[in-house]
């Protein structure tokens, strides 16, 4: 079994990715921003697997080193990189009414951020002639799509899809893979939904039927991080349920 490093781990899409990798028997170091309560309810809950929490905040260089530091010294080389973190502006606002800290900060935490971790995790990857790294897009973000009134948020993100295929281009000889996963229209409760749930609560306005959960994310991000799916590097996979997520309202 290997060890997987998740940013934001401790709720919303991050959580259910962290309970599938724990599930299948991998040990799991995770990051957490400020909620202390939630990253202790989650020690609690997988208190009999090999799960180490860490507070972060990714936007913070010196925060993630001294996370993969604790990684490594808890469970050894970091297998699986899963970018899960990135700060985002809620309101809906044009490019001009942004403020500089506002850029900032969709920068530093959607794109730097991730920069700084394959710094610190690639190495220790290459020796060992395997690793894993999944990044977080979305829809359209393969194709440099404009978000209005998310265009500090997009902007971050496409620049981190070509990361992505970069770093998956430089580091195939070295048994490393780089992908993206998009994530649909996920919000609220079903963050940290399963798919079960999510069949119980029709959705008229995705395509399939029924809502995205934070288990159709955790579901791909696993599979692109199976040994035998090697084959699949610098990819931008979308897991919308067919539903346009960048030209609705929201």
């Amino acid at each position: 079994m290997g060890h997987a490093f998740i940013t934001a781990g401790t709720k919303g899409l991050g959580l259910k990715v962290t309970e599938a990798f724990l599930k299948l028997g991998h040990s799991v170091t995770v990051t957490y921003f400020r909620d202390n309560n939630r990253a202790n309810e989650v020690k609690q809950k997988f208190a009999d697997y090999s799960l180490h929490i860490v507070q972060a905040d990714v936007c913070d260089k010196n925060d993630l080193t001294n996370a993969v530091q604790e990684a490594t010294h808890t469970f050894g080389t970091i297998d699986y990189l899963i970018n899960n973190a990135g700060p985002f502006i809620f309101e809906r606002k044009k490019l001009l009414d942004h403020t500089e800290d506002e850029w900032q900060q969709m920068i530093s935490g959607n794109l730097d951020s991730v920069f700084h971790l394959l710094q610190l995790t690639v190495p220790a990857m290459r020796e060992q002639h395997f690793g894993r790294i999944v990044n977080y897009g979305f829809q359209g973000a393969n194709h440099a799509a404009g978000w209005v009134n998310r265009s500090a948020f997009s902007a971050a993100k496409v620049g981190l899809v070509s990361l992505t295929k970069s770093i998956a281009y430089e580091e195939a000889e070295n048994g490393i893979t780089s992908n993206m996963i998009c994530p649909g229209d996920i919000v609220g409760d079903m963050k940290e939904a399963s798919i079960e749930e999510s069949r119980k609560a029709p959705d008229q306005e995705t395509p399939i039927g029924r809502s995205g959960t934070g288990e159709d994310i955790a579901r791909t991000i696993l599979y692109l991080c199976d040994q035998d799916s090697d084959m699949i590097t610098g990819t931008i996979i979308e897991v919308t349920g067919g539903l346009d997520v960048i030209h609705q309202n929201r």
